[in-house]
């Protein structure tokens, strides 16, 4: 009946079947193209005298939402321009859920967003059991804009509609089928044949579409004073977990109750007008471009990875807290993992470390115990090289240290196949000055975990001078296998990521030593968007390890990163001030009822760096944070130590907390202007090189189109 490329149509009996099956796609979406393909279907099967219309995906998925690399081009046409493209896909669903005849969608895999939209204007739903069903654009900085605010909270209720909007999860089947949003569960290879047979009593009037429509097209049968206490419940608990950067689900609140009173048409024109404003946002834009740079992310690991068998065997060197977390990280992914250590003292701080990350996982519900054993048992601890001539790859995790890890890494090389790959875990010692140790620095790179390892996604596969395509590729493939996001970054000290975090933290320890109370740019810092300021950043760091990499970095790039004497750094080392681990740094440290350390302000260190007149606006102290990590990043990127404008935002973001909302550190910059930031660079250039502009930062300069 209907052939288009995403958009099917055909007779099956008295029944239309529309199928969505987008041809040379992995996944169905509601692109431009495929909306109005949509429209033509639907306006076929209403031409035709078939008597009911079922709706179903030949692929895993139904669909996985609308088409986001359109987003960024039609939010920038203007808000009017927006609301009348809005309003033309309400349109298209509106044709659907009015329809002469009714409808049934049966739903499999992931339905979300726009997908789950056009789901709701049909007439009943079905889904598999393990279909995932939800409205996920509130982490993209939006909300649904194609009914889903209009049609949920009529068929959910404010409290259960607005929970799942606001909070962007997906749900499983049975939670959907509880509240409301679908009206049967049934087991994968029946669905076709569930939905016909449902159709069919429909047909027949054993089930009726009139009270259904109306409860969607009409207003929200709620009274008065039920509507009023209902969303100031919902805004008060929306307002504390959504917090003042996300402004989307406090905006669909709004929309969802300035609509509840009207029917479906006008209630849409609302949604569409409040879509509209937060779509044209700053956050919108950045969780979108975030969304894009993360796609990029993967497609890249993918392309690294897609020919290289998965690892079976592990061995990590250094049983401590790093070397536990990634040996333990190995066997919860389904690899053997040996854990060395030369002391038995560090063998038990290793398997203490894997058995506390995994039992918190279990006392929370995310973890099995016989998953959790099953991983304690992949896990080898000893003493020995006895089976490191079976493992795939090495990763050492030992003392920072280039003699002593030059040592070990030749010293494991001698008992290691010769195809095995040897990884080291530094996070700052040039991988092409510990290759030189190597018989076969071919199958030597870095790969460098973050710490915590269980909860820090990044992992930066670092190639040296003389690592070669195979090396990374099988990297990639390991940390994939770990749940973690590679990136692949060429060498030099530091890498990328520790490489611009020293910058930051020059920026920080320069306004200590000017007199800016630490506590007060800890908060401007945290107003910005990130998770802690660098105060805290470096006690969790600790205080110790900030000096050693800081003197590495200092050596790598003395031109811009030397350090004249000591430093507020150094000076509390010096004192035994380590940061969390020892009590004390920057903050005291002091336990919670729970037990969990928590900063407090050092009135002794406030005091102590404190000086008189120093006049400073937030402004400022922002800028004066963040043009040294920027103009290094650009460096970075122009040096090919990391590959792409994409790489370097999704690396930041997942690897130091940049804040997500403003879309990563080269998306901001193009927010705020290179013109902009190299005009606030020029009073401090005189400080320090490092807010001297690289060569790539030019007036006119964009990152990302």
């Amino acid at each position: 009946m209907f052939a288009g490329q995403t958009i099917f149509v055909e007779r099956n009996g008295e029944f239309a079947e529309l199928i969505i099956d987008a041809v040379d796609k992995s996944v169905n979406t509601l692109s431009k193209a495929a909306l109005q393909e949509l429209d033509d279907a639907l306006k076929t099967v209403a031409a035709s005298d078939v008597k009911g219309l079922l709706i179903y995906s030949k692929k895993k998925d139904f669909v996985v939402g609308a088409d986001i690399t359109e987003f960024i081009p039609m939010f920038a046409r203007g808000e009017e321009a927006l609301v009348a493209n809005l309003l033309r896909t309400h349109a298209i669903f509106n044709q659907l859920e009015d329809m002469a005849i009714p409808s049934v969608v049966a739903i499999s895999g992931n339905c979300l967003g726009g997908g789950f939209e056009l789901a709701l204007a049909g007439d009943f739903r079905l889904a598999t059991e393990d279909a995932r069903i939800g409205l996920p654009e509130t982490k993209l900085g939006i909300f649904p804009g194609f009914g889903g605010t209009v049609r949920l909270s009529r068929l959910l209720g404010p409290d259960n509609a607005l929970e799942w909007i606001a909070t962007g999860k997906d749900q499983r089947a049975k939670r959907a089928l509880k509240d409301g949003a679908i009206d049967g569960i049934v087991e994968k290879d029946k669905l076709l044949d569930a939905g016909r047979a449902l159709l069919a009593d429909v047909v027949s009037e054993k089930l009726s579409v009139a009270g259904r429509r109306a409860q969607k097209t009409g207003p929200l049968k709620l009274a008065e004073m039920e509507q009023l206490m209902a969303f100031q419940t919902a805004r008060a608990v929306i307002a504390q977990q959504a917090g003042k950067n996300y402004p989307a689900p406090l905006a669909a609140l709004s929309a969802v109750q300035d609509h509840a009173n009207l029917p479906r048409d006008a209630a849409v024109r609302v949604e569409a007008k409040y879509f509209a404003k937060v779509a044209r946002g700053p956050v919108a834009k950045g969780l979108i471009s975030l969304f894009l740079a993360d796609q990029h992310l993967k497609k890249v690991a993918k392309g690294w990875s897609q020919d290289v068998a998965d690892v079976e065997r592990m061995a990590v060197l250094g049983a401590g807290i790093m070397g536990g977390g990634i040996a333990g990280q190995a066997a919860k992914s389904g690899m053997l993992a040996l854990m060395k250590d030369v002391a038995p003292q560090g063998i038990e701080q290793g398997l203490a470390e894997v058995s506390g990350v995994l039992g918190r996982r279990v006392a929370r519900g995310r973890m099995k115990q016989e998953d959790m054993v099953a991983a304690l048992n992949r896990l080898w601890p000893t003493m020995s090289y006895g089976d490191f001539d079976k493992v795939d790859v090495v990763v050492e995790a030992i003392v920072e240290n280039p003699d002593i890890k030059a040592k070990v890494l030749a010293e494991t090389e001698q008992q290691v196949r010769p195809d095995a790959i040897i990884a080291s875990n530094t996070s700052t010692i040039p991988i092409t000055l510990l290759a030189q140790s190597l018989q076969r620095p071919e199958n030597f790179a870095g790969l460098h975990f973050f710490n915590p390892v269980h909860r820090m996604p990044l992992v930066e596969v670092i190639r040296g001078k003389q690592t070669s395509d195979e090396t990374v590729a099988k990297l990639v493939k390991v940390a994939l296998q770990m749940g973690k996001q590679p990136v692949v970054v060429n060498d030099c000290p530091g890498f990328f990521v520790n490489r611009v975090l020293f910058p930051y933290f020059f920026g920080f320890l320069s306004l200590i030593e000017q007199g800016v109370d630490y506590a007060r740019i800890d908060k401007v810092m945290k107003t910005f968007g990130w998770p802690m300021g660098p105060a805290e950043l470096l006690d969790v760091v600790g205080l110790d390890t900030a000096v050693h990499a800081r003197a590495v970095m200092a050596k790598g790039f003395p031109d811009r990163m030397a350090i004249a004497g000591e430093g507020p750094l150094e000076a509390l080392v010096t004192e035994g001030r380590l940061g969390q681990k020892s009590g004390s740094g920057f903050y005291q440290f002091v336990p919670d009822k729970k037990g969990r350390a928590q900063p407090q302000v050092d009135n002794e260190i406030v005091e102590r760096f404190a000086k008189a007149d120093v006049a400073m606006s937030d402004e400022q102290i922002v800028m004066r944070m963040m043009i040294p990590m920027a103009f290094e990043t650009i460096r970075c990127l122009d040096e090919g130590i990391v590959q792409s404008a994409s790489e370097a935002d999704m690396a930041l973001i997942y690897g130091l907390g940049f804040p997500p909302f403003k879309g990563g550190l080269l998306h901001w910059l193009d927010q705020v202007g290179m013109a902009t930031v190299l005009s606030a660079s020029e009073a401090w250039q005189t400080l320090s090189p490092l807010y001297a502009p690289p060569e790539g930062a030019t007036a006119n300069r964009k990152f990302f189109a």
